[in-house]
């Protein structure tokens, strides 16, 4: 480690807890309610006090310090990162600060930012693992538009909809990035390779004041920038080492893709009702009623529901790590994934009726 990146860090660290500790006391007294979340009856809400959502903010000002850093010393310029982030962030920070957008309203606008953004960084998938889809995108740049920019539209979303718990989101991320961050560096893409590390390091900090508790959220702006984060590194990755198979790269996202379309179809053929709007019916929330009627804490209820979560995701990716580069293997092993979320959500769904 070269002593720029020594410096970064340093800086990263310094900026970070300055940030977390001073901040919100800055903006209390300018304005008591900006980006604090006091909205105790939304069906995501299970907090008892007003709590800071100002993790994506902090999170947001420490990239743009990355990003200035690789530019001003490496001459790399991230637009793809400093496009989708800055674009996703500020959409969520509309809802942080209490600026009324209906659901169908921010979801038109997010399909319009992806397909802008997909079009000016000319960022396409070439490989899904599935031949008739690969024949698609080649074939035909609609269908190839429509694809990536679904990809990313379940991602965003996903991060978003598993935010609300200590950690649940923050430690979920941790370990994709770290997945991504090793995988870049073992294969000679060293620069991507320091982003992802640098990122990791920024939400660590944000995870040392939010889990286990919640001294602080990320907000939606928090959310949909860590989405959009994730979705893109998993692309250039994905593009960079062509060998790893699609189906892993499908693998370690499955828990932020299949929550929105299992959620998505559950609302609209199961319940009859409007798949976009919140309800207490997702797994992690499923889990968190369980434990609560065991053990009768809410607080030690919220962070559990974080590491039961994301401790079956870790072992559950272990042996696709292993394989990851057996096209074979990670397709089928996927199936286990599905078989996993199914039973869990039966079991959460029984004991909590």
């Amino acid at each position: 480690m070269d002593s720029n990146n020594i410096i970064l860090i340093s800086i990263l660290g310094i900026f970070s807890l300055f940030f977390y500790k001073y901040f919100i006391k800055i903006l209390s007294k300018y304005n008591s309610k900006l980006l604090i979340d006091d909205q105790f009856d939304k069906p995501q809400a299970f907090h008892e006090n007003a709590i800071s959502t100002s993790g994506g903010v902090c999170i947001f000002f420490s990239l743009i310090i990355i990003y200035f850093n690789f530019f001003l010393f490496k001459n790399i310029f991230f637009l793809e990162y400093f496009s989708f982030c800055s674009l996703f962030f500020l959409l969520g920070l509309i809802d942080d600060i209490k600026i009324n957008i209906k659901p169908k309203v921010r979801l038109l606008l997010m399909i319009i930012f992806l397909i802008i953004l997909v079009k000016i960084n000319d960022f396409y998938l070439y490989k899904t693992g599935i031949e008739f889809l690969n024949n698609w995108i080649i074939t035909s740049n609609i269908f190839s538009l429509i694809f990536i920019c679904l990809c990313f539209l379940f991602i965003i979303n996903g991060a978003n909809l598993i935010d609300g718990y200590n950690g649940l989101l923050g430690i979920h991320s941790s370990i994709i990035i770290l997945n991504l961050c090793l995988l870049n560096f073992f294969h000679g893409n060293n620069d991507l390779a320091q982003l992802l590390f640098f990122s990791l390091i920024v939400i660590i900090f944000f995870l040392m004041l939010n889990f286990p508790k919640g001294k602080i959220f990320l907000g939606d702006s928090g959310s949909y920038l860590i989405g959009a984060l994730i979705a893109v590194s998993v692309v250039k990755t994905s593009i960079a080492i062509p060998e790893i198979s699609p189906f892993y790269f499908c693998i370690i996202l499955f828990y932020l893709f299949f929550e929105v379309f299992f959620s998505f179809f559950r609302k609209l053929l199961k319940e009859k009702k409007s798949p976009i709007h919140p309800d207490e019916k997702h797994l992690h929330m499923l889990l968190y009623k369980f434990l609560l009627k065991k053990n009768r804490d809410k607080a030690k209820s919220n962070y559990q529901v974080s590491i039961i979560i994301n401790l079956f995701y870790l072992m559950l990716i272990i042996p696709s790590i292993l394989m990851m580069k057996n096209g074979m293997f990670c397709k089928y092993y996927s199936i286990v994934f599905f078989i996993f979320y199914f039973f869990s959500y039966k079991f959460a769904y029984e004991k909590t009726k």
